[in-house]
């Protein structure tokens, strides 16, 4: 499909509301952003309403919930889930969307254009390639913001590197710093939380997760394995006195196991920690 057409039937998919002024079905643009599952797709809007939310503004401004009526045969119809977006839940949507996906890049730049449009008076409306000229200079505004972003997590991930070269051992934070600084460069716009780390260590057998005394303590056949050492830490409370518990430790197998994990994660699901159901998928 060529730039035209897809402009044009974006156009065409526009709706115009009282409230909102421009929306669009998130169902409807699915299929111009490459993706064919509406469970992936989703897993960008949360991801772009997260990011908004950061922000300071009020995701419910730009991403509202919605029902879609579809077809489902013999004349039936059926409600499935929708999302209506406005023209910069679109625009964010899509920043936070599979960059790796040819169709991405298209739909950053229509929605940028679409974006700035509104920011503009009618008699003030640039047109052609004023335009993209805007939406350049704006992408350029966050790559030196995604930048900026990496040179003050790098401090954190050379410590790491000269705490790794000591003793051979991390931390599970310390790995989710060095996370952060990857995603920034290679996925801009992803979210690298802390627990998450924790959660896929457990999904793989490296730590216990859960409602239990012994949690986030290393695994027995990840001890054996040599993916984690057990460290013991003492600290004083008022009523109990000293008291010590154990925390795991990764060894550079560990580590290794579970950095690329979640670089796969990140790859092929946009996310750290992937639902269950879409892991088996």
């Amino acid at each position: 499909m060529s730039a035209v057409d897809m402009r044009a039937q974006l156009d065409s998919l526009k709706i115009v509301t009282l409230t909102d002024g421009e929306v669009w079905s998130a169902r409807d643009i699915m299929p111009f952003a490459g993706y064919e599952k509406w469970e992936r797709f989703s897993g960008a809007i949360t991801r772009a309403i997260e990011s908004v939310n950061t922000s300071g503004l009020d995701a419910a401004d730009h991403f509202r919930g919605a029902g879609k009526m579809v077809q489902i045969g013999s004349g039936s119809r059926r409600e499935i889930e929708d999302v209506e977006l406005t023209r910069y839940g679109c625009y964010i949507l899509f920043q936070n969307a599979d960059a790796r996906k040819p169709e991405i890049a298209a739909l950053q730049q229509y929605f940028a254009v679409k974006t700035r449009e509104a920011e503009v008076s009618p008699r003030e409306t640039p047109s052609g390639a004023e335009l993209i000229a805007l939406a350049v200079i704006e992408a350029q505004a966050m790559l030196a913001a995604k930048d900026k972003q990496i040179a003050e997590l790098e401090p954190r991930a050379a410590q790491a590197d000269t705490f790794r070269q000591a003793d051979g051992l991390m931390t599970i934070t310390d790995l989710a710093n060095d996370l952060k600084v990857h995603a920034l460069s290679n996925y801009p716009g992803v979210p690298v939380h802390r627990n998450d780390l924790f959660d896929l260590a457990g999904r793989l057998g490296l730590i216990i997760r859960g409602n239990t005394v012994r949690n986030n303590q290393p695994t027995a056949r990840a001890i054996e394995a040599g993916w984690v050492k057990p460290k013991d830490h003492t600290y004083d409370t008022n009523t109990r006195g000293p008291q010590t518990t154990i925390y795991a430790r990764l060894t550079p197998r560990g580590y290794g196991r579970l950095w690329d994990a979640a670089v796969a994660n990140l790859a092929n699901a946009g996310t750290v920690l992937p639902a269950l159901d879409e892991v088996a998928s």
